[in-house]
């Protein structure tokens, strides 16, 4: 069996593999119609064609910018509410009902409300994605804060600790530990909301490249765009699951 599990990735890779193949023979049989499902071969040409000509690179920095922007207030901000909301009861009564109701409607649809606020530049892709994870680490927070085992926080007082130890001993740590285990599900959300603020309006953006790719009817462009995406993400999500090891490696 753990053999089996060391070579996934590898029976995956053929998988994934055979799929092209398939896939690439079809699109040369005529089988495809190339302007609904253009084949490997033509995504790839087009996705070659974004880099040689260097274009891609100022909607790359815009959606970067906007995704890492709110992704960094989001956490910020959530966590600070959260923990507020987690300690002082009013605070808790204001924000509570707020948040479920921001977490209840499906959050994508305030960015045409965001772009007549703050216009089509950069603001108003910050605050989609800002306010996609705000609502998640702040029901992170505040509901982790609240399910700390009371026996632990009980042995600190009985030794003796105070206030600051608590926060220190155990909740900074268990806030660390929560926030950082949906730090990929915060990351997918910020680009979420940068792609789908840049998709609504935008002259910047790979959302703003689905939009234009979508209008004149390019799907090899769009292919190519959802693979640059989402190679984009997991690279991301790799860089956080490593972070998370080395944060967490205490656990």
């Amino acid at each position: 069996m753990i053999g089996d599990s060391r070579y996934a990735w590898a029976r995956q890779l053929a998988a994934f593999a055979l799929l092209l193949a398939v896939w690439e023979a079809a699109g040369r049989a005529d089988l495809l119609n190339p302007m609904y499902a253009p084949s490997p071969s033509r995504v790839a040409a087009a996705l070659v064609e974004l880099f040689s000509d260097g274009r891609i690179w100022p909607h790359l920095e815009a959606t970067f910018t906007a995704a890492l922007g709110g992704l960094a207030l989001g956490i910020a901000v959530g966590i600070l509410l959260g923990v507020v909301a987690a300690g002082v009861r009013f605070v808790a009564e204001l924000l509570e009902p707020v948040m479920t109701v921001l977490n209840a409607i499906p959050r994508v649809i305030l960015a045409p409300l965001f772009v007549i606020w703050l216009g089509i530049g950069l603001a108003s892709k910050i605050a989609l994605a800002f306010i996609l994870v705000a609502v998640l680490i702040f029901f992170t927070v505040f509901t982790g804060i609240r399910q700390v085992d009371r026996r632990l926080v009980e042995r600190v007082i009985t030794l003796g600790g105070g206030r600051w130890a608590l926060v220190r001993h155990v909740y900074l740590p268990s806030v660390a530990a929560w926030v950082l285990g949906n730090l990929k599900v915060a990351v997918g959300f910020a680009f979420t909301g940068a792609c789908v603020g840049e998709f609504v309006a935008a002259t910047h953006g790979l959302g703003y490249l689905l939009s234009f790719a979508q209008s004149t009817y390019n799907a090899a462009l769009m292919f190519a765009l959802i693979l640059l995406i989402l190679a984009v993400v997991l690279l991301i999500f790799g860089v956080a699951g490593r972070l998370e090891k080395y944060l967490l490696r205490w656990n």
